[in-house]
């Protein structure tokens, strides 16, 4: 009896302890468990907030390049605009286009009607000092070449007219030139028209000479006047046109859109 409550008794203890074993198995099992979970969620944290701070690095970083990009767009803009420009200067147009000037057709008008009046003035000036009647020129009556060209009248200052008409028309077929219808230098222009002024005032007294004086009138003569009156005239257009600017070169130039 007393050996069966004495292992009874050793039994319950056994169990006893097994049980607080288990007990303490669970324990620590739990804890276990909850370190575990709580250094999950630890973890889980951390990376949430590295992964945050990832993304708002990136966020940053990504917003940093775009208004570098802008920036970036921003400064290139006025270098693509510049290469625009310099395109468009290397782009071949007419002249007449790119800059203020009188158009070329008056150029060439005056041109060549300064080369007539030289060659008017080359066949009186030989003339004059051949004394060889002029071609085609009547010899009595109102039209009296021969008259005119041997009156008093021919000589100004102790020089021949013809030689003077010469001179002029040297003058007038430099500044009547295209080249000098481009030219930049304001004085030129100033010159064209100063010297017709004075052309015309000397037409003028040489046809009230024929007119009023001699009582005859030379054909080659009253050439030489209208095409002087011819040159004032455009020459004055020019000017009021276009005011005293450099022309139009013939060449092409390499220009900007808006000129």
């Amino acid at each position: 009896m007393t050996a069966s409550k004495s292992s009874r008794a050793r039994n319950a203890r056994i169990g006893a302890q097994a049980s607080a074993v288990r007990n303490s198995a669970k324990g620590a099992g739990g804890s276990a468990t909850a370190v575990k979970t709580g250094n999950g969620t630890g973890n889980g944290t951390a990376t949430n907030r590295g992964g945050v701070g990832r993304n708002a690095g990136a966020n940053r970083n990504g917003t940093a390049t775009r208004d570098r990009g802008g920036r970036d767009q921003a400064r290139s803009a006025p270098a693509r605009n510049g290469a625009g420009e310099r395109g468009a200067r290397t782009k071949l147009v007419p002249d007449a286009a790119a800059l203020p000037g009188p158009a070329v057709w008056l150029q060439i008008v005056t041109f060549v009607l300064a080369l007539a009046g030289l060659g008017v003035s080359i066949y009186l000036t030989i003339a004059h000092f051949t004394e060889s009647a002029l071609l085609g020129c009547s010899e009595s009556g109102l039209v009296n070449c021969t008259k005119v060209t041997t009156s008093p009248q021919s000589y100004v200052f102790g020089i021949p007219v013809a030689v003077l008409g010469l001179a002029f028309y040297l003058f007038a077929v430099a500044i009547m030139s295209p080249w000098a219808w481009q030219s930049a230098r304001r004085e030129v222009h100033l010159l064209r028209i100063a010297s017709l002024v004075v052309g015309v005032g000397f037409v003028l007294y040489l046809i009230y000479a024929e007119l009023f004086i001699i009582g005859s009138i030379c054909l080659y003569c009253t050439s030489i006047h209208a095409i002087t009156f011819a040159l004032f005239v455009l020459a004055m257009i020019a000017a009021a046109a276009w005011g005293l600017k450099p022309g139009a070169p013939w060449r092409p130039r390499r220009v900007t859109p808006s000129d």
